[in-house]
């Protein structure tokens, strides 16, 4: 049974999306860094912002091995910006409104959105290294597992700091740091585990 093929344009493309994704991420951590009031979320996403930077290199260097210049622009890249330079200036806005807490939940929650965007690009890149043979399968496949966990990591964790912070915005005792912290869960079904067990938490 022959292997599934890929679309080679819309790997390059979605490679030109996660480069900017990535270069996105760093300002929107920056951005949200300035607004964390809880030192350990500071910590957590201070450690983000270097695994940010170090994903940046990995996909940088990933299009150079697939011959693709990874500063070139398409239309789907200045989107991805678009949103990314949105999400800076959402953050901006709750800060200059002068509500520390209300800043640094804004900031979550654009932390999440940033997230969701760049653990699917990951996820797809997987998909495509599954089929991918030869140098561009290795190519694929070494960028993936270098960076995969971290992704999960900011994901699902990113997620459980905003609910509880949500929670303790609205009067409610908050789990802080989070379950998904404590149990430093990798995956969906271990961030989904972590949540149920909060209420035994508080």
């Amino acid at each position: 049974m022959p292997k599934p093929r890929y679309d080679e344009v819309q790997l390059k493309d979605l490679l030109l999306q996660m480069m900017e994704t990535e270069l996105g991420g760093e300002q929107v951590y920056r951005a949200a860094i300035d607004c964390a009031t809880n030192e350990d979320l500071k910590k957590e996403w201070e450690g983000y912002l270097d695994e940010t930077l170090s994903h940046q290199n990995v996909v940088r260097t990933t299009c150079e091995k697939l011959g693709i210049d990874p500063d070139e622009v398409v239309p789907s890249r200045l989107v991805v910006k678009h949103i990314g330079d949105s999400l800076v200036k959402a953050i901006e806005l709750a800060r200059q409104a002068g509500n520390p807490a209300q800043a640094q939940l804004v900031a979550c929650e654009c932390v999440v959105h940033a997230e969701t965007k760049d653990h699917a690009n990951w996820e797809l890149l997987g998909k495509v290294a599954e089929v991918a043979t030869g140098d561009v399968g290795r190519a694929l496949k070494d960028a993936h597992e270098r960076v995969e966990k971290d992704e999960d990591h900011h994901l699902y964790h990113t997620k459980g700091w905003c609910r509880e912070l949500w929670i303790a915005s609205l009067g409610m005792p908050a789990v802080l740091p989070p379950p998904e912290e404590v149990k430093q869960v990798e995956t969906a079904i271990g961030a989904s585990r972590a949540e149920q067990q909060r209420d035994a938490m508080l």
